[in-house]
């Protein structure tokens, strides 16, 4: 009965809810979603630093988020670039002094906070030219207005930014009295204009009190209540004007501090002034304000303008544009043909004649189709992380949130298992199941090659098509280089290492090997030479960079100006395909002479050795497992990683094939997503994630659970289209006939040296 539950339960969920229903219901969330975030920016402000400044939520300990947008933690070697030629000042009481700190140790972390604390403190570092000075002005008085008047009015050099706030001491000289009150607002009218004067040339933020931890309050402080703190915060946002937006010709509310303060003033020394860890987030967030629009930090996304389009993203817009216009047009013609062609009804019999009983499907329409679907999709990847439609917030990890989805993951996997009508062999289960994607590619391609001696170069031209379709579409659309996607770059060169190795002279295939083992030798000098080539290349890394570093192999390796990355990338896997191709020959040879028993619920080998290998393999699975996580000095493991990494790889394929009963069972749900797993990675880039990896796309902000429910949901149905697309357009570009390839190939050719000179010509105009 549970048996028959199970599957009907199965056949149920699969009847009402299919494939197409949720590619459908995921395009429905992403209108509907992009209308809400569009009409909540127009009401709201479109203004990141504006959440910056007013808002945001601590994720964890010392770890803030703000509202919509990223916050870049800056270094001191990227505080000084941004602020060389620099005058900030922080004019105010001993909190802004404090803050004054923080900031200055963003800058020079040695820094020791020494000096009279009722003096004004200088700070300079003559290397950088960036000066930062603290004003002591405890009150909003005379003393402070002319300070103030100085820089607005006279002919003297401004600061570029100026921080300023105080009212503790007007509460406790004046005993909390309300005629101080009037007076501060007093204080604050006359200083306004002075303030707004300085804005239009400098960036003025006016820093709102933070709240106080009452109990812990010394007597002479008792008066700074939390209720008179609110009510000076209310005169000076009532005087300064906070609400216009979009405007720099305004002072700017730097309110965020009151929201970090209430999460931890309970760990003050004296009630008044914050921890440090709390000073130094809003320091970060002063730097992120300033900053974030000079230097445009990947991972800093509030502050930022939305990049411009680049020559290459506007013709690729021309172009899809014109593919939906075609593929509409095409429709409607289409449609017009078809009602002309509708079954007509037999008055007399009272039948339907059919004029046409299947309509075939042209090449055309499914190309433009395509195209139009990819215009759609490559819209939705630019909404989510170029054009600041959707928010973005940090990554942070927690125990719960990564186990949560990957324990429900594995029990819809174990959900989904399905017994093989017909015995997997071992083949299959490691081209499908392994989840070292690069030794799959040296094991799967290596047998099929061997086996089958088919070198043909459509067969190479539909891998390299499947591979990197998508990757080079998101380059032009996103703006990335090639080298940004490292997966396919990767897989890519070592699909090509394997072709290449076998194709050249002597071809050896499996027909040949059969009559003789001297082909068998040849075979494994082949590989020895290949594993020459590597260690060459791996550990001689001017010649690897002179090889890459030529045009156009420059454009396609190069990131950020260099090929370290790719080396680095490269060289940390250099040794699976080998090690992929050795196991696919051993595997070969042991089935030729019959070693292997592959036969359904039958071990692998004999009794025996099959448990001895099991044991063996556990062992080594656990043993890796263990080193690899307590793994201390990152250098040392990347170096160890190309050689020991086969441990683990190959335990895992025993694990799996030795038990007769395990190769017959298979998780279909796994299955389904193991097709699509190269569009999961690549779109996770920017669907998923967000800001290129470096943050979380954020579509419903406010419920993180939910958030990664329908963000999640999403992405996959965009991977499978995407998948389909592929497929689709792989059958009409890259045709099976030789000399309609080679035509192809050539235009193909042809446009990707139009997009080299593209990129160059682009690079050259950023400079």
């Amino acid at each position: 009965m549970a048996a028959l539950a199970y599957t009907l339960g199965k056949r149920e969920i699969n009847h009402y809810f299919s494939v197409r229903s949720a590619k459908v219901l995921a395009l429905a969330a992403v209108l509907l979603l992009a209308g809400c975030h569009l009409a909540s920016r127009r009401y709201r402000g479109n203004d990141s630093c504006e959440y910056l400044l007013s808002s945001g939520r601590f994720l964890g300990e010392k770890v803030w988020q703000p509202h919509s947008c990223m916050m870049h933690k800056y270094k001191y070697n990227e505080a000084k670039n941004c602020l060389v030629d620099k005058h900030i000042a922080f004019v105010g009481d001993s909190r802004i002094r404090q803050l004054f700190y923080s900031f200055v140790k963003i800058i020079n972390p040695q820094f020791k906070e020494e000096g009279n604390k009722h003096e004004n403190i200088p700070f300079e570092d003559k290397i950088a030219s960036v000066k930062v000075d603290f004003l002591w002005h405890p009150e909003v008085n005379g003393s402070m207005k002319q300070c103030i008047k100085v820089w607005a009015e006279d002919s003297v050099a401004k600061p570029h930014v100026i921080v300023a706030g105080a009212a503790t001491w007007s509460i406790k000289i004046h005993n909390g009295s309300n005629e101080a009150l009037s007076q501060y607002k007093m204080n604050i009218t006359s200083i306004a204009p002075l303030l707004e004067k300085l804005a239009k040339t400098s960036d003025v933020y006016w820093v709102l009190q933070d709240p106080v931890y009452e109990d812990l309050l010394s007597e002479n402080r008792k008066m700074i209540t939390n209720e008179k703190i609110d009510a000076y915060n209310e005169a000076a946002v009532s005087v300064l004007n906070s609400s216009t937006r979009n405007s720099k010709s305004h002072v700017k509310m730097f309110s965020v501090s009151k929201l970090i303060a209430q999460e931890t003033i309970m760990e003050s020394l004296d009630g008044l002034h914050l921890p440090e860890s709390s000073r130094e987030t809003s320091a970060m967030i002063l730097m992120n304000v300033y900053c974030n629009k000079i230097l445009k930090p990947v991972d800093g996304s509030c502050c930022q303008p939305r990049p411009p389009l680049t020559l290459m993203q506007k013709l690729a817009a021309c172009f899809f544009t014109l593919s939906i216009v075609g593929y509409l047009i095409f429709y409607i013609i289409y449609r017009n043909a078809h009602r002309k062609n509708k079954p007509c009804t037999d008055l007399e019999s009272g039948e339907e004649k059919k004029n046409i009983i299947n309509t075939p499907v042209s090449p055309l329409e499914i190309l433009l189709q395509s195209l139009c679907k990819l215009g759609l999709i490559m819209a939705y990847f630019y909404m989510c992380d170029r054009a600041n439609l959707f928010m973005k917030e940090n990554k942070f990890y927690t125990h719960s949130t990564f186990f949560i989805p990957i324990i429900y993951i594995l029990v819809l996997g174990v959900f989904y298992n399905e017994n093989t009508k017909e015995f997997l062999p071992v083949y299959m289960h490691v081209r499908v199941l392994v989840a070292a994607y690069l030794f799959q590619t040296g094991y799967g391609h290596f047998s099929y090659f061997w086996v089958k001696g088919d070198f043909g170069i459509h067969r190479v031209c539909q891998v390299l098509f499947r591979l990197n379709f998508l990757v080079v579409v998101l380059c032009i659309v996103m703006d990335r280089p090639y080298q940004f996607y490292y997966f396919v770059p990767l897989v890519t060169v070592w699909f090509m290492v394997i072709y290449v190795t076998l194709a050249l002279w002597p071809q050896i295939i499996q027909k040949k090997a059969n009559g003789s083992c001297f082909w068998h030798f040849g075979l494994l000098l082949k590989l020895a030479f290949l594993l020459l080539c590597i260690c060459f290349l791996a550990y001689s890394q001017g010649a690897f960079e002179k090889i890459f570093s030529l045009w156009p192999l420059s454009k396609c390796f190069e990131l950020k100006g260099n090929v370290y990355e790719w080396w680095f990338r490269w060289r940390l896997d250099r040794y699976v395909v080998f090690h992929g191709m050795l196991f696919a020959f051993t595997y070969l040879t042991l089935q030729k002479r019959q070693i292997l028993s592959e036969g359904k619920g039958e071990p692998l080998f004999s009794s025996k050795i099959s448990n001895v290998l099991l044991f063996i393999s556990v062992v080594s699975f656990l043993t890796y497992s263990i080193w690899a996580s307590s793994c201390k000095n990152k250098a040392e493991c990347n170096e160890l990683h190309p050689s020991v990494s086969v441990v683990q790889i190959l335990a895992f394929i025993l694990i799996r094939n030795i038990p007769g009963y395990a190769r017959s069972v298979y998780s279909s749900f796994f299955a389904w997503f193991g097709k699509i797993s190269l569009e999961l990675f690549t779109c996770q880039y920017h669907i998923w994630l967000a800001a290129d990896t470096r943050g979380i796309l954020v579509l419903i902000p406010g419920n993180p659970m939910l958030n990664i429910i329908v963000s999640t949901f999403i992405f996959v149905c965009v991977a499978h289209e995407i998948s389909q697309i592929t497929n689709d357009l792989a059958q009409i570009i890259i045709p099976k006939d030789n000399s309609s390839l080679l035509k192809r190939l050539a235009c193909i050719a042809a446009f990707f040296c139009g997009l080299l000179i593209l990129s160059s010509i682009q690079d050259k105009s950023r400079y």
